[in-house]
């Protein structure tokens, strides 16, 4: 089979196609025909930095779409030829993945298997941010960075749908702007935000803020905050360093800093995955969130896709299509 893999780190030009042997599900797995996978950029962290990579060579890839191939010992429920979405572990770069059973999911009646890649860490990610774990309420504000991205197209519109009294987003563009305003956004900020913000609301900060870039942006965003607001961490695109929070940032109004990561959650409460994702996968098929598919590239055009994401122009989703 086809496998885009890195055997060293760098930029977008070390990924190559290779042939690779056909996996075979273990206990509690299925392999899946892969039609589509997922761009991320947790893929091209991997790729530039060796981000959750455990040795070399590595096939990226932390979604697809597709029909199940087959199923290890122990995995009910599921069967062959069944269309799917799944959430990898790693290896969605090829024309057959493997995936625990527990984060493998019926494709929703109504989507194609091109949507349905779309799904898994996008969908459920901005779904927890919204609702687990940011907890925002009707009425209260929000700030989005990465606004114009595939998790902050949908927390723009799940916010919307949730009674959001003000929706903002941060992005590093004006056609990034542009975008943001048309999938739920009241306001958007190109680049420098904190003025801005306290500008917008008053003097008075926004409820919850939400951070997949880290390190100073973190630090922006916490200063941002209204008294008892909330911030929200899933990532650190910035890959500064590990930030840390205490009483004097905490105390004085009464903030409080939570976090997210959905591969994390995969590994430590797959029950828990179940739940949220399929409660996300929900407001995609009653209407309440789109997220649109803004380029498309054959698997052995995976550099160009990471090329395109490297840039911090792309908007949406980016999918790598293989088998469709």
């Amino acid at each position: 089979m086809r496998a885009v893999e890195f055997q060293e780190y760098g930029g977008p030009e070390v990924l190559k196609v290779v042939e690779a042997e056909v996996p075979e599900p273990g206990p509690g797995q299925v392999s899946v025909d892969v039609a589509y996978t997922g761009v991320n950029f947790a893929d091209l962290k991997a790729r530039g930095e060796g981000y959750r990579v455990p040795r070399l060579p590595f096939v990226p890839g932390l979604e697809v779409s597709g029909r199940i191939r087959a199923t290890g010992e122990g995995v009910t429920g599921l069967s062959a030829g069944q269309e799917v979405t799944a959430l990898t572990d790693s290896g969605g770069y090829a024309d057959v993945a493997l995936a625990d059973a527990a984060t493998v999911f019926p494709v929703p009646a109504g989507l194609d298997l091109r949507t349905a890649a779309t799904l898994p860490t996008v969908l459920p990610t901005a779904y927890a941010l919204v609702h687990a774990v940011g907890r925002l309420q009707p009425g209260e504000s929000v700030l989005v960075q990465g606004a114009a991205g595939g998790v902050g197209t949908v927390v723009g519109q799940l916010a919307r749908a949730a009674g959001a009294g003000a929706v903002y987003g941060v992005v590093s563009g004006d056609a990034k702007a542009s975008y943001a305003r048309e999938h739920g956004y009241d306001e958007v900020f190109v680049g420098a935000f904190t003025e801005a913000v306290r500008a917008a609301t008053g003097g008075r900060g926004v409820d919850l803020a939400l951070d997949p870039v880290g390190g100073e942006t973190f630090r922006d965003s916490l200063a941002s905050l209204a008294v008892f607001g909330r911030l929200v961490s899933f990532g650190n695109a910035s890959s500064a360093p590990a930030w840390s929070v205490g009483q004097p940032e905490l105390y004085p109004s009464g903030i409080s800093v939570g976090g997210f990561s959905i591969l994390t959650l995969a590994a430590t409460a797959p029950d828990e995955l179940r739940t949220l994702a399929e409660r996300a996968f929900a407001k995609v098929t009653d209407g309440t969130v789109s997220l649109p598919v803004t380029a498309e590239f054959a698997l052995e055009e995976a550099a160009e896709a990471h090329r395109l994401m490297g840039t911090r122009t792309s908007t949406g989703k980016l999918l790598l299509r293989v088998n469709a």
